[in-house]
């Protein structure tokens, strides 16, 4: 691994104090005081955290660090979905909204803890009645719905291990994350909308179950009208509701899995991070009510899906843990209106956003007029992650939808593999718009080389994990040396394949990727399953892929492809190319430019030199070109 070089990438920085309406009541003001609690005192620290919670049986030890594994709460046993939904029932919150749902069409769907609560039983024990049974693995291909999320509750009430695939990815992708989990059961519907369109799911589930022989039903949602008869191996969604209304939590381990979510990785084998019941809900809770501030009156929007990592934790799960109030939406954000999540705010009165920094870049470019129509004092903290937050967006934001009331937006950083917040701006801490903050409570991150010597502030390198927490991955599922090999590349750091640079403050500004994953729009795209998907077309010899920087969407996809003799590079090959990738990997994969090459630089070993052609590309210094071939 190359030595980063990436001084030159610091700007002149500006720095912003937190309003006072946000210090003085923010739940975490004094960080300078917790964080060394946390890191020198971690199972005081989170035993306290985890205390908050009901508990089936106590723990008897808070951490068992035997690295690179680490289990937390050991013979502690608790469900996840007893402190979500089961102990709001003897409290004031039984009445109070748990979800409000909105559809791209205006319509709108509120469920309170309490019905909530009625709906996953009665699906849980529709699923009982299935067969389903602990540790059995369900894949979940919904849209944004209400009804996507109850099915994740019933599986995780029943200690099934759900295994949510964002609906937008194809037949291919689907197929991969089905036969990986070894999956039992598929829930899935018919359609989606997004942008007034239907979008259909159940064709591509039908394609990815060619060949599958571990799926034994398929629980199928028609929301259209015009139904369609069921095969024989398909079950009707909504008559999973005719069941009881009350379903025991399953007693589960603190260690027992919660959920597999696939992400992307280098190899092009998708990754299958395992979280467990206990680590998770305690860690994601303990940052749903410090980093997203979020109070018993709050009404929080998180503009994520459940196909993603933000979705499970702060769509799903610690917002229910917490008792909150969560609006979440079917569709896209500026659809039908450049106004529409103006429109949102004022009328549910929204307090707390959680949304990507491509969102902000996307309403941004409408320009200041639509948010100021509409009341947004409402509106005090927007918390931002997915990829850098760049200064500019940062700055739009805190102008434009923050400033006059006294409202906030602070910057976070993690990955599917941590679960929630790692690194980030607290509500009560000062603002550097482009760096994303601190190591949060109870992390420890440091900058290093590639043999793993820190680096001094504003050098880059490698950003770095020293001490393992209660929400991260404890494995990848069936590839446990997948990974051991993050916390043992760099012995003593789990290794974040993302880069950084800390500035003198201990602010960190993470720089992207270190491997070869795209970040498009906040959404991980392994190069290798776009370079597959293209070569599976019968013009295409190879192919290589790579990510441009993008005003709105952070990267976009550039493509660089051989083609077979006899194959001619027409425009009408491009497109057909593109719609190619697009059907084998989902919509979300979109080739912004395609080039026919006659060959494409690689190493003496055979490995393609993406980092040559984004160089290239980019009128960048290519840096060392030793392994080169001539």
């Amino acid at each position: 691994m190359e030595d980063l070089k990436l001084d030159n990438l610091l700007q002149v920085e500006t720095k912003y104090e937190p309003p006072a309406r946000i210090k003085e009541n923010a739940a975490l003001p004094n960080y300078e005081e917790i964080y060394p609690y946390s890191v020198s005192q971690p199972e005081e620290f989170w035993g306290k955290v985890a205390a908050e919670l009901e508990w089936f049986s106590p723990w008897e030890k808070v951490l068992e660090w035997e690295y690179p594994k680490h289990r937390w709460f050991s013979e502690g046993k608790c469900n996840i979905t007893y402190n979500a939904l089961d102990r709001h029932l003897n409290t004031w919150r039984k009445n109070k909204a748990a979800f409000i749902f909105l559809g791209e069409d205006g319509s709108e769907q509120t469920l309170t803890y309490a019905q909530l609560y009625d709906r996953v039983c009665r699906f849980a024990n529709g699923l009982k009645a299935l067969g389903l049974q602990k540790g059995d693995r369900v894949i979940i291909y919904m849209p944004l719905t209400l009804e996507g999320v109850i099915s994740m509750l019933a599986c995780a009430r029943l200690g099934a291990i759900h295994s949510v695939v964002y609906a937008g990815l194809g037949f291919g992708a689907l197929r991969e994350r089905i036969n990986d989990s070894q999956a039992k059961l598929v829930i899935t519907a018919d359609i989606g909308y997004r942008r007034g369109k239907e979008v259909d799911l159940k064709s591509i589930v039908d394609q990815a179950l060619e060949g599958v022989s571990c799926v034994e039903k398929v629980i199928f949602w028609q929301r259209k009208t015009e139904k369609v008869p069921l095969k024989d191996n398909e079950v009707d969604f909504l008559t999973l509701f005719n069941h009881k209304p009350d379903c025991p939590a399953e007693v589960m381990e603190a260690e027992d899995p919660l959920f597999i979510l696939y992400t992307s990785g280098t190899t092009g084998k998708p990754k299958g991070v395992l979280h467990v019941h206990g680590g998770y809900m305690v860690g994601t809770y303990y940052h749903a009510r410090t980093f997203m501030d979020l109070k018993d009156d709050d009404i929080f929007w998180c503009t994520s899906d459940i196909g993603w990592i933000v979705g499970h934790s702060y769509i799903v799960y610690a917002p229910l843990v917490a008792g909150i109030t969560t609006v979440f939406r079917e569709g896209a954000l500026d659809y039908p209106s450049p106004a529409t999540p103006w429109e949102i705010v004022e009328k549910y009165r929204v307090s707390v956003i959680f949304t990507a920094p491509t969102a902000i870049r996307l309403l941004m470019k409408y320009g200041d007029t639509y948010p100021k129509e509409y009341n947004m004092t409402s509106l005090r903290l927007i918390t931002c992650a997915g990829e850098p937050l760049n200064p500019e967006a940062w700055r739009w934001a805190y102008e434009v939808l923050l400033s006059s009331q006294g409202g906030y937006i602070v910057d976070n950083w993690w990955q599917t593999e941590l679960g929630g917040p790692t690194l980030g701006t607290l509500p009560a801490m000062a603002a550097k718009p482009g760096k994303v903050g601190v190591p949060l409570p109870g992390v420890v991150a440091d900058v290093v080389d590639s043999a793993g010597n820190p680096q001094p502030p504003n050098k880059g390198g490698l950003l770095v994990l020293k001490n393992p927490f209660p929400h991260m991955l404890r494995t990848v599922f069936g590839d446990d040396e997948r990974y051991s090999k993050t916390w043992t590349t760099i012995p003593g750091y789990y290794l974040t394949g993302d880069v950084a640079v800390k500035d003198e403050e201990g602010y960190f500004t993470v720089l992207g990727r270190a491997d070869d994953v795209l970040n498009i729009a906040g959404h991980r795209i392994g190069t290798a399953e776009v370079e597959s998907a293209l070569v599976s077309h019968p013009a295409v010899a190879e192919a290589a892929a790579i990510g441009k920087p993008d005003p709105v969407k952070g990267e976009v996809l550039k493509a660089f492809v051989i083609l077979k003799l006899g194959y001619e590079g027409t425009e009408e090959l491009k497109k057909e190319l593109v719609n190619h990738v697009r059907n084998e990997l989902g919509p979300i994969v979109i080739i912004s430019e395609l080039d026919f090459v006659p060959k494409l630089p690689k190493t003496r070993s055979g490995k393609i030199m993406r980092r040559l052609l984004k160089a290239q590309e980019l009128g960048q210094d290519p840096g060392d070109l030793t392994t080169l071939e001539e």
